[in-house]
Protein backbone atom coordinates (compact mmCIF):
# COMPACT_ATOMS: atom_id res chain seq x y z
CA UNK A 1 0.00 0.00 0.00
CA UNK A 2 1.18 3.30 -1.14
CA UNK A 3 1.69 6.42 0.92
CA UNK A 4 1.56 10.19 0.03
CA UNK A 5 5.05 11.93 0.71
CA UNK A 6 5.75 15.45 0.16
CA UNK A 7 9.67 16.14 -0.65
CA UNK A 8 11.30 19.57 -0.38
CA UNK A 9 13.80 19.85 -3.60
CA UNK A 10 16.45 23.09 -3.50
CA UNK A 11 19.86 24.26 -4.64
CA UNK A 12 21.71 27.28 -4.54
CA UNK A 13 24.71 26.02 -7.12
CA UNK A 14 25.15 25.80 -10.62
CA UNK A 15 22.28 25.80 -12.69
CA UNK A 16 19.76 25.29 -9.95
CA UNK A 17 16.83 24.96 -12.34
CA UNK A 18 18.78 21.93 -13.95
CA UNK A 19 19.42 20.70 -10.97
CA UNK A 20 16.07 20.56 -9.99
CA UNK A 21 14.86 18.83 -13.09
CA UNK A 22 17.55 16.28 -12.86
CA UNK A 23 15.96 15.46 -9.13
CA UNK A 24 13.01 15.28 -10.19
CA UNK A 25 13.39 12.87 -12.79
CA UNK A 26 15.79 11.37 -10.40
CA UNK A 27 12.84 10.21 -8.48
CA UNK A 28 10.78 9.04 -11.32
CA UNK A 29 13.73 6.49 -11.37
CA UNK A 30 13.40 5.10 -7.99
CA UNK A 31 11.56 1.33 -7.54
CA UNK A 32 8.46 2.19 -5.48
CA UNK A 33 7.36 5.63 -5.86
CA UNK A 34 5.34 7.63 -8.14
CA UNK A 35 5.42 11.30 -9.00
CA UNK A 36 2.04 13.04 -8.08
CA UNK A 37 2.23 16.87 -9.03
CA UNK A 38 5.12 19.18 -8.59
CA UNK A 39 5.08 22.85 -6.91
CA UNK A 40 5.27 25.92 -8.02
CA UNK A 41 9.41 26.67 -8.34
CA UNK A 42 10.10 29.40 -5.74
CA UNK A 43 13.36 31.69 -5.25
CA UNK A 44 14.29 32.65 -1.91
CA UNK A 45 17.08 34.00 0.25
CA UNK A 46 19.78 31.54 2.23
CA UNK A 47 18.91 29.74 5.51
CA UNK A 48 21.70 30.25 8.25
CA UNK A 49 24.47 32.79 8.81
CA UNK A 50 26.40 32.32 5.67
CA UNK A 51 26.47 34.96 3.43
CA UNK A 52 25.85 32.92 -0.25
CA UNK A 53 23.27 33.01 -3.20
CA UNK A 54 19.80 32.77 -3.29
CA UNK A 55 18.22 29.15 -3.11
CA UNK A 56 15.53 27.92 -5.97
CA UNK A 57 12.87 25.44 -4.40
CA UNK A 58 10.08 23.02 -5.36
CA UNK A 59 8.36 20.63 -3.66
CA UNK A 60 6.98 17.44 -4.95
CA UNK A 61 4.52 14.71 -3.65
CA UNK A 62 5.03 11.05 -4.56
CA UNK A 63 3.11 7.88 -3.52
CA UNK A 64 5.28 5.53 -2.41
CA UNK A 65 5.45 2.52 -0.91
CA UNK A 66 9.03 2.67 0.42
CA UNK A 67 9.33 3.64 4.18
CA UNK A 68 10.81 6.49 5.48
CA UNK A 69 14.49 5.32 5.84
CA UNK A 70 14.39 3.74 2.63
CA UNK A 71 13.49 6.77 0.79
CA UNK A 72 15.83 8.97 3.00
CA UNK A 73 18.48 6.92 1.37
CA UNK A 74 17.32 7.34 -2.28
CA UNK A 75 16.88 10.96 -1.84
CA UNK A 76 20.76 11.11 -0.13
CA UNK A 77 21.46 8.48 -3.35
CA UNK A 78 20.33 11.01 -5.44
CA UNK A 79 21.95 14.03 -3.89
CA UNK A 80 25.07 12.87 -3.93
CA UNK A 81 24.76 11.57 -7.81
CA UNK A 82 23.77 15.92 -8.49
CA UNK A 83 27.01 16.45 -6.94
CA UNK A 84 25.77 17.00 -3.74
CA UNK A 85 28.53 17.62 -0.87
CA UNK A 86 27.44 17.65 2.95
CA UNK A 87 30.88 19.69 4.05
CA UNK A 88 29.43 22.21 6.13
CA UNK A 89 25.63 22.64 7.97
CA UNK A 90 23.64 25.45 6.26
CA UNK A 91 25.85 25.60 3.14
CA UNK A 92 25.54 26.11 -0.45
CA UNK A 93 24.32 22.89 -1.95
CA UNK A 94 23.96 21.72 -6.16
CA UNK A 95 20.91 19.73 -4.45
CA UNK A 96 19.29 19.15 -1.32
CA UNK A 97 15.89 16.77 -0.72
CA UNK A 98 13.99 17.35 2.36
CA UNK A 99 11.15 14.41 3.57
CA UNK A 100 8.98 17.46 4.67
CA UNK A 101 5.55 14.81 5.14
CA UNK A 102 5.39 10.98 4.73
CA UNK A 103 1.05 10.40 5.21
CA UNK A 104 0.66 11.39 8.38
CA UNK A 105 3.23 9.35 9.84
CA UNK A 106 5.40 11.21 13.29
CA UNK A 107 8.48 9.84 13.57
CA UNK A 108 12.16 10.76 15.75
CA UNK A 109 15.48 9.26 14.94
CA UNK A 110 19.26 10.42 14.27
CA UNK A 111 18.70 10.52 11.02
CA UNK A 112 14.90 11.36 10.04
CA UNK A 113 12.21 13.78 12.22
CA UNK A 114 8.53 13.90 10.79
CA UNK A 115 6.98 16.00 9.80
CA UNK A 116 10.08 17.76 9.51
CA UNK A 117 10.78 20.13 11.73
CA UNK A 118 11.62 23.14 9.63
CA UNK A 119 8.21 23.02 8.20
CA UNK A 120 6.61 25.14 10.51
CA UNK A 121 9.41 28.16 10.04
CA UNK A 122 9.34 28.00 6.61
CA UNK A 123 6.71 30.00 4.47
CA UNK A 124 7.72 28.52 1.18
CA UNK A 125 7.20 25.26 2.34
CA UNK A 126 3.75 25.71 3.23
CA UNK A 127 2.42 27.34 -0.03
CA UNK A 128 4.27 25.21 -1.57
CA UNK A 129 2.57 21.77 0.38
CA UNK A 130 -1.34 23.58 -0.13
CA UNK A 131 -0.32 24.09 -3.48
CA UNK A 132 0.40 20.37 -4.04
CA UNK A 133 -2.72 19.19 -1.57
CA UNK A 134 -4.73 21.12 -4.15
CA UNK A 135 -3.15 19.74 -7.53
CA UNK A 136 -3.75 15.90 -5.66
CA UNK A 137 -7.28 16.92 -4.62
CA UNK A 138 -8.13 18.48 -8.21
CA UNK A 139 -6.75 15.14 -9.75
CA UNK A 140 -9.31 12.83 -7.54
Amino acid sequence: MSEIAFVALGGNLGDRAAYLAAARNGLTLVRGVELLAASSVEETAPLGTSVQSPYLNQMVAIATTLTPASLLDWLQLIERRLGRVRARRWGARTIDLDIVRFGRRRLSTPALELPHPGLAARDFWQREVAELEQLIDAAE
